[in-house]
Parts: C-alpha cells; structure tokens; sequence
C-alpha cells in the first residue's frame, strides 16, 4: 500500500498528477492547503514594505508546515495515499525566502527548530516513517510561467512575482538531487506532458509511477 509524494514548482500540474495517480491506485489525495490559506495571497500580493512589518513569508511558512505535518501523519497511518507536495519539500520554501531576505535568520532559526521536533516525530511513528516514491514534476522556466498563467489565480499573475518564480525553479533541482534524500524519486519532463488533455501521457505517467514503485520494492 504505497504513498507517494508528487513535488514541483508552482502551477507544474502536481494536483492533476496527484488525482491522476490516486484514481489509479484507489487512494486518497492530501491536498496542499491552497484555496483555503488564508495568508498566501497577501503573501503574493502585499508590497516590500507590507512584507517586513506584516512577516507574511514567515506566517505563510509555519501555516504550511503545520498543514503538512497534519496531512503527512494522517497518509502514513491511512498507508495508502497521495500527498500534493510534503512537509519534505517545505523547507525549500522557507530557505529560498530566508535567500531572498524575506525571512530573517531567526525566524528561520524558529522553522527550522519547528521542522526538526516534527521530522523527529514523524521517524518515531510505529506505522511509516517515510514515503515509498517521490513524484518530481519538472519543466523549462517557459513552461511553468505558461501553467502558471493557465491555472489563472489573480494573485499569481502579478508581473513583480516572476523574478520569485525564478529563483524558486533555479534551484529545485538541487534540492531534489542534494536535500531529498526519503525516498527514490521519478521525474516527469513536463514539457512533454499533459495528463489532463492526452489519454497517452495519462496513461505513461501511470506506467512510470507503477515500475518506480515496483522498482522501490524490489531494492528494498
């Protein structure tokens, strides 16, 4: 009974991708908590001066790990289920707002102290303790702004956000390749693919995940 993980940038497809593999293997999706997140558009659309005396990014940042860490233990216990993007990708998040000095070094010192107690909690938990298969979703910069602007929330569209966009996408597959170290990972080339118009690419994604997980027991 796996549960995998499906992580990329904003706007790549990962809530599609999710959907597409839970109806496949009969699970559950733990939704990232988007339309909901009473704190993410401010997070996009208030101005520098609004982000120091407000901390939006810091706020934003503990809003998603406490959801996150609530979605992750309840997955494990269930056994069998799709997470749209993890508490393992969230800390990516919070070190390139840290990078960009949006989030102060002791506010990062905080998270970080908050993410430890809760990665401690999560290694002691008698039913699982990691995930059987990371999903990355990957694409050219183009490409995301496309999906970005395909997905068509208002507070995402702002011209100022690209250059957060970048910087977000440019070191992505560092942190897959250098700081993800739970599970075995299986990129999808999103440039390629399109699972919610193209029966083939559905049905390929599927494919994969199947012998990337078959693969993962097999090493095990």
């Amino acid at each position: 009974m796996p549960v995998i993980c499906v992580g990329g940038m904003i706007g790549i497809g990962k809530t599609s991708v999710a959907e597409l593999i839970s109806k496949e293997l009969g699970s559950e999706v733990f939704y990232e908590s988007v339309d909901d997140n009473p704190i993410l558009p401010l997070f996009y659309t208030a101005s520098p001066e609004e982000i120091q005396a407000k901390r939006y990014p810091f706020l934003l940042q503990l809003y998603f790990l406490q959801t996150r860490f609530a979605s992750i233990k309840e997955a494990y216990k269930k056994g069998d289920n799709v997470l749209d993007r993890s508490i393992y990708e969230d800390w990516y998040f919070a070190k390139v707002n840290h990078d960009l000095g949006r989030i102060s070094t002791l506010e990062m010192q905080v998270y970080e102290g908050l993410l430890n107690e809760m990665m401690r909690e999560i290694d002691g938990l008698p039913y699982r303790k990691a995930p059987d298969l990371m999903v990355y979703l990957k694409a050219s910069f183009e490409t995301v702004l496309h999906r970005i602007g395909l997905r068509g929330r208002d507070f995402e569209q702002d011209e100022s956000l690209v250059a957060y966009y970048r910087t977000l996408w440019s070191g992505y597959d560092d942190w897959v390749n250098e700081h993800y170290s739970a599970s075995e990972v299986l990129v999808i080339d999103m440039n390629c693919t399109d699972v919610v118009n193209n029966p083939e690419d559905a049905a390929r994604v599927v494919q994969q995940v199947k012998d990337a997980l078959a693969a993962a027991r097999t090493a095990v």
